[in-house]
């Protein structure tokens, strides 16, 4: 009995350690990500408080550029998709109701609030957060990083802040390229399919949605820009153990970042509703 008792509380301890441990890691990550985000923050308030400060507007449309408009295809694809079959799936209940007429509002409001930025946020963790964490890490391990800070040049400001507002200002215009890619493919299937004219999924669209449905979709994919960027950086800077390590990265930021999305689409849908927003 004392054997098993000694045996249960060593298992107890060893579990109790291991929770411990992960709960570090995950505050001291959180620490990271809170860093690098005041810091870009510091580094935006000095460029219109000091004339001599430059964020290096050229770095920042090259990012624009490499991030957001390379994933303009892959957007486009997966949003089409998702309006073509998001109607094809709501046709037919509606239609045992007789209210086949209903898929444009359905679809428009769950485009506008949810899908849209959604669909474009976890397309561009794919497409542009790991390749940023790789880059960033790869940097790491070739003591680039170390050179830069070794000519006083502050990484998070040539490296970080640059990506940073890269993500925020692709994924707000993924997600409008999102939502008009979803709802012109389900406006196409509705016509094509459900002899729904044009005529009448125009005015149903414009019937249900509203200027806060677009507002509230923005805001959504300006902090998931936010929350890409900052994850990707931070494992990027954060790279140890060569290869390996820039393998681990890329990897971690595609789940951090889709489970970070994920929960900030699920704080935000509860407030919007709370405020009457949603």
């Amino acid at each position: 009995m004392a054997d098993a008792a000694r045996s249960n509380s060593g298992l107890v301890v060893r579990l109790l350690r291991y929770l411990g441990d992960r709960a570090i890691n995950v505050l001291e990550h959180i620490g990271t990500l809170w860093f690098l985000l005041m810091e870009s923050v510091s580094w935006i308030v000095r460029r219109f408080t000091q004339k001599r400060v430059r964020l290096g507007r050229p770095a920042m449309i090259a990012q624009i550029v490499r991030v957001g408009v390379s994933s303009v295809f892959i957007v486009v694809l997966v949003s089409g998709s998702i309006g073509f079959i998001l109607g094809l799936q709501m046709a037919p209940p509606l239609d045992r109701l007789g209210q086949v007429e209903l898929v444009p509002n359905i679809i428009a409001v769950a485009v506008l609030r949810e899908l849209g930025p959604l669909i474009a946020a976890i397309v561009l963790v794919g497409f542009a957060g790991a390749s940023i964490a790789a880059e960033i890490g790869t940097m790491v391990v070739g003591e680039e990083v170390e050179a830069l800070e070794a000519h006083a040049l502050n990484p998070v400001r040539f490296l970080v802040l640059p990506r940073v507002i890269a993500t925020v200002v692709s994924l707000v215009c993924l997600a409008v390229i999102s939502n008009i890619a979803a709802i012109f493919s389900a406006a196409v299937m509705s016509k094509i399919m459900l002899n729904i004219s044009w005529v009448t999924y125009y005015n149903n669209t414009l019937a249900q949605v509203q200027p806060r449905d677009f507002i509230t979709g923005l805001i959504k994919a300006g902090v998931f820009g936010l929350l890409l960027g900052l994850i990707a950086c931070g494992n990027g800077l954060k790279v140890t153990g060569g290869a390996a390590g820039v393998g681990k990265a890329t990897t971690s930021t595609v789940v951090e970042s889709i489970v970070a999305v994920i929960f900030a689409d699920l704080i935000f849908t509860t407030v919007f509703y709370a405020l009457g927003l949603g």
